[in-house]
C-alpha cells in the first residue's frame, strides 16, 4: 500500500497540491490562534508606578465582602470608601500622612497634588514647584515653563516640568487647589513602619506595601481586563477560524478522493479489496497530511508575531502583548490537521471501497443522481438541524437572553452551516432550476455534477453565512439598543461631562426659565440571589420627579414617581421583582440597605439597569443631565467655560448608541471584526480558489468533447464562467438562508425580552463577500480551462 500510495502521489501530484495547500493553511490558522490565545493567558508582572517610592499606602475599602453558606462572595465596589477620619488621625501620630487626589483635567490629562510627586518619584527638570492656585507642574515633555494652558478646570500657567515616566500625562497642582478640585480622598501615603500602620488601621482600610502598592495606581486591573478582552477576542476568532479550517480541510480531502471514483472502480475490477482501497487512501492522506501539517506549523510561527503587532498597533491589545514561547498550540494544530485529513479521506473512501466491482465503472462514469445525498450525510445533517431547532426552542422558552450573548450568536451559525453543507446535494438541483431557468446547458452541468457543485458552493456558503450572521447579529443588537434608548429618552438635550457636574453648574442650569432638568449619576447596586450569588447591577441615581419629566422608562409594573429614598426600580431579570416587595441590596459604597421595589422594567437588551435616588448614591458624581425645553445657545451660556458636551437628543443617541456595521465602526471594533472574520473569510476565499482549480483540472476531457462537438473556445470559457457564477449564486443563497435562520432566532429572543428591533442584514458586506466569491470563482475556473483548451487534449 505504501508503494502504491507513493506512485499515486507522484503521478497525480497536481491533484494533491490542493489538499496540501488547504491543510497547511488550515493548520497555520489553528497555530496562529492557539499561540495568540496562549500568549493572552498571562500578563507581565506589573510593578508600582505612582507610588514606587512610597513606604506604605493606605487605601479605603474598595471591595464588598458578603458572607454566604458556601463562603464569602466579593465584588469590587463602584465607589471605594475614603479612609475613616479617626483612622487618619491615628496614622498622623505615626508619621507624615499625604492624601492622594486624582482627577481628570482634560481628556487623558489627569491632576494630582504636588506633594504626591515625590512618591513616583518625579523630579523637576526645569522651573519650580507650584505655589498659587493657577500654577502647575507638567509631565509632558512638549510643555515649557511659562506656557499657559486652557483646560476644563480653567486657565493654568506651567511653572515647572518633570521627566515623564511613561504611564500618565499629568499636571501637579498645589495641595490646596487639588483638594478644592477633588474634595474626597480614598487613599493616602504614610511615612511610618508598616506593622505600626496595620495596627492603627485595624482592618478598616487596606495597607499596601511592596508590589501591592500597584493597586493604588490608576486602573490597577487594566491588565486583567485586557487579558479578559484578549481571551474573548482570540477565543472567538479561534473558534470561528478553527471551525472554518476544519470544515474546509475535511471537505477538500473528501472531494479530492471523490474525484478518483474512476480510478477506484478500475482497482476494484482488478481485484482490489475494499480494505486495500481504504488503506491506500489513508496512506496517501498520511503522506500528504504529515508534511502539510508541519508546513502549517512553520507558517503559523511566522504569522503569529505579525498578528500580535497588528492588534497592538490597532489598540486592541496592550503594548506589552507579544507571542510567548508556547509549544502546545503547535501540537494541537499539527495533530488536529492530520486527524481531520485522515477523517476526511476515510469518510470519502468508505463509499468507494464498498462499491461492488460490477458497479464500480458505472458509478465512475456518471454522478449518481439518486444517491448524491448519502444516507450518512442525510442523517448527520438532519441531526444537526434538529439540534439547532431544539436548542433554539429551549433557549426561547427558558432564557431568551442567552441568544443575545456573543458566545451564542457566534457558535450557532457553525451548527447551521455544517447542517446546510451536509444537505446541500439535495438542494443543488432545485436551486439551479430557480437561479438558471433559461441556461439549459449551464443548469444541466451544475445539476448533474451535484457533488462538484456542492463542493464549490461550500466555501461560498461559509463566507456569506459567517458575514451575514456575525455582522448581522451585531447590527441587530445595536439597533435594538438604539431603539430602547430612543424610546426612553424624551428630553430635548443631553449634557455629559467626563469630570462630573459641580453644584454651581447644576444650579445655573436649573435656573434657566422654561426648562426641566434631570441630573443623574452612574452608580451600582449589589444583590445576593439564591443566597450564594453576589450580582452587580448598573444603576442610575436620579430625582424621581425630574426623571419622570425627561425619561420614559419602559415599565411593566409600578410608577417612576413612586421612587424615593426607601425604594428602587429593578428589572425582571432580578430574582425578586414584584412591586411592593423589599429586597436587600448593597449600594455602590458597600452600604447595606433594605429597599422597597417601586417599579419593574423589562429585561430588554440588558441595558435596563436599576434606578435609585441620589440619596442612595452618596459620593457619585453627576455625569449626565437631560434637559427638556430651552435652547442650545442658552445652555452653553449657562455652562460657561466647562468641559460639558451639549448635544441634541438625536446627536446623543447617534454618539452613545451607534448602529455600527463593519464599514462605519471605530478602528478598534473594525480590527476586532477583521480578526474574527477576516482570517476566516480569507482562508475561505483561498479554499474556493483551490477547490475550483481542482474541479477545472478534472474536466479536461469534458472541455475537449465540447470543442469536438463544435463549440468555440470562447463559448466553452463563457460556459465555464456561467457555471462558476451559478455555483456561487447557489452558495450565496444557502448562506443567506443560514443568516435568516440565525437572525430570526435572535429577533424572536429580542421580542420576548420586550426589545423591538428590525433585522439588520449587512447588505454592503454581504454584497462584497458574494462579489469577491464571484470574481475568485470566475478567474479560478476560466484560467485553468483556457490553459487546458490550448493543450487540446484528445478524449
Amino acid at each position: 500500500m505504501l508503494m502504491l500510495a507513493l506512485r499515486t502521489l507522484r503521478s497525480r501530484w497536481t491533484a494533491f497540491i490542493g489538499s496540501f495547500v488547504a491543510l497547511s493553511l488550515g493548520v497555520a490558522v489553528l497555530a496562529v490562534m492557539g499561540l495568540a490565545l496562549a500568549s493572552s493567558l498571562d500578563a507581565p508582572v506589573r510593578t508600582p508606578e505612582r507610588f514606587a517610592a512610597a513606604p506604605v499606602v493606605v487605601k479605603g475599602q474598595d471591595t464588598l465582602h458578603v458572607p454566604t453558606p458556601i463562603g464569602d462572595r466579593t465584588h469590587r465596589l463602584a465607589r471605594p470608601r475614603p479612609v475613616p477620619a479617626d483612622t487618619v488621625t491615628a496614622l498622623r501620630r505615626l508619621g507624615r500622612v499625604t492624601e492622594d487626589r486624582t482627577f481628570v483635567v482634560h481628556g487623558d490629562l489627569v491632576g494630582h497634588p504636588w506633594s504626591t510627586a515625590a512618591f513616583a518619584p518625579y523630579e523637576l527638570t526645569a522651573g519650580r514647584a507650584p505655589r498659587a492656585a493657577d500654577e502647575v507642574v507638567a509631565t509632558d515633555g512638549r510643555t515649557t515653563v511659562g506656557q499657559r494652558l486652557r483646560t476644563a478646570r480653567g486657565m493654568v500657567r506651567v511653572v515647572g516640568t518633570v521627566g515623564a515616566l511613561g504611564f500618565e500625562n499629568a499636571l501637579f497642582y498645589t495641595d490646596a487647589r487639588a483638594a478644592a478640585l477633588s474634595p474626597t480622598s480614598t487613599q493616602l501615603v504614610v511615612e511610618a513602619d508598616a506593622s505600626s500602620v496595620r495596627r492603627a488601621v485595624d482592618g478598616r482600610a487596606r495597607v499596601l506595601t511592596g508590589d501591592e502598592r500597584r493597586l493604588a495606581d490608576a486602573d490597577p486591573e487594566r491588565d486583567a481586563e485586557a487579558l479578559t478582552t484578549l481571551n474573548a477576542l482570540f477565543g472567538t476568532a479561534g473558534g470561528v477560524t478553527g471551525f472554518v479550517s476544519v470544515f474546509v480541510v475535511a471537505s477538500t480531502f473528501a472531494f479530492a478522493v471523490a474525484q478518483r471514483r474512476r480510478e477506484f472502480g478500475l482497482l476494484r475490477t482488478a481485484g482490489a479489496t475494499p480494505g486495500q482501497i481504504r488503506r491506500a487512501v489513508l496512506t496517501e492522506a498520511l503522506l500528504v497530511g504529515g508534511p502539510a501539517s508541519a508546513a502549517g506549523c512553520v507558517l503559523g510561527a511566522y504569522a503569529a508575531p505579525w498578528l500580535a503587532e497588528r492588534v497592538v498597533d490597532g489598540g486592541v491589545a496592550p503594548a506589552w502583548f507579544a507571542i510567548g514561547d508556547h509549544t502546545w498550540p503547535y501540537h494541537l494544530a499539527f495533530w488536529t490537521g492530520l486527524s481531520v485529513a485522515l477523517c476526511g479521506a476515510m469518510a470519502a473512501s468508505w463509499r468507494a471501497g464498498r462499491t461492488a466491482p460490477t458497479q464500480a465503472l458505472r458509478e465512475a462514469a456518471v454522478d449518481e443522481r439518486e444517491r448524491a445525498l448519502t444516507l450518512g450525510h442525510l442523517l448527520c445533517g438532519a441531526a444537526l438541524l434538529i439540534t439547532a431547532a431544539v436548542t433554539l426552542a429551549l433557549a426561547l422558552v427558558t432564557d431568551p437572553g442567552e441568544l443575545l450573548h456573543r458566545k451564542t450568536y457566534v457558535s450557532r451559525p457553525m451548527l447551521l452551516i455544517t447542517a446546510t453543507a451536509l444537505l446541500a446535494p439535495a438542494l443543488v438541483r432545485p436551486l439551479t432550476r430557480v437561479l438558471a431557468p433559461c441556461g439549459m446547458l449551464v443548469r444541466s452541468n451544475a445539476g448533474a455534477a451535484v457533488r462538484r457543485t456542492a463542493a464549490v458552493a461550500a466555501p461560498v456558503l461559509i463566507m456569506v453565512a459567517l458575514t451575514g450572521s456575525l455582522l448581522g447579529a451585531t447590527a441587530t443588537l445595536n439597533e435594538a439598543r438604539a431603539t430602547e434608548a430612543r424610546e426612553r429618552t424624551v428630553s430635548d438635550f443631553v449634557l455629559t461631562s467626563p469630570n462630573g457636574f459641580d453644584p454651581d453648574t447644576l444650579r445655573r442650569l436649573r435656573a434657566i426659565p422654561g426648562t426641566e432638568v434631570s441630573a443623574t449619576a452612574s452608580s451600582a447596586v449589589y444583590v445576593l440571589e439564591e443566597g450564594v450569588a453576589l450580582i452587580k447591577s448598573e444603576a442610575r441615581a436620579a430625582d424621581p420627579r425630574a426623571l419622570a419629566a425627561t425619561v420614559r422608562l419602559p415599565l411593566t409594573a409600578g410608577r417612576v414617581t413612586d421612587l424615593d429614598g426607601d425604594s428602587i426600580i429593578v428589572n425582571e431579570e432580578w430574582a425578586r421583582h414584584e412591586v411592593g416587595r423589599r429586597v436587600t441590596v448593597w449600594l455602590g459604597d458597600g452600604t447595606r440597605r433594605s429597599l422597597r421595589i417601586a417599579a419593574v422594567m423589562p429585561v430588554g437588551t440588558g441595558n435596563n439597569g436599576a434606578y435609585i435616588t441620589l440619596a442612595n448614591a452618596r459620593g457619585a458624581a453627576v455625569d449626565r443631565v437631560e434637559v427638556t425645553g430651552g435652547t442650545a445657545a442658552g445652555l452653553r451660556t449657562a455652562l460657561g467655560a466647562t468641559d460639558v458636551s451639549v448635544q441634541t437628543r438625536e446627536e446623543w443617541l447617534r454618539t452613545a448608541y451607534p448602529t455600527a456595521t463593519f464599514t462605519d465602526a471605530d478602528e478598534k471594533t473594525r480590527l476586532g471584526f477583521l480578526l474574527v472574520l477576516g482570517i476566516a473569510l480569507l482562508y475561505t476565499g483561498i479554499s474556493l480558489v483551490n477547490t475550483l482549480l481542482m474541479v477545472t483540472s478534472d474536466r479536461k476531457r469534458e472541455f475537449t468533447s465540447l470543442r469536438l462537438a463544435g463549440a468555440t473556445t470562447g463559448q466553452v470559457l463563457r460556459l465555464v464562467a456561467a457555471e462558476a457564477l451559478l455555483v456561487v449564486a447557489v452558495g450565496a443563497l444557502l448562506g443567506l438562508l443560514v443568516t435568516a435562520l440565525n437572525l430570526g432566532g435572535m429577533w424572536g429572543a429580542l421580542g420576548l425580552q420586550s426589545a423591538r428591533s428590525p433585522l439588520r442584514l449587512p447588505w454592503p458586506e454581504l454584497g462584497a463577500a458574494t462579489g469577491a466569491c464571484a470574481l475568485l470563482a470566475v478567474v479560478s475556473a476560466v484560467l485553468p480551462a483556457a490553459h487546458a483548451l490550448r493543450r487540446r487534449t484528445s478524449p
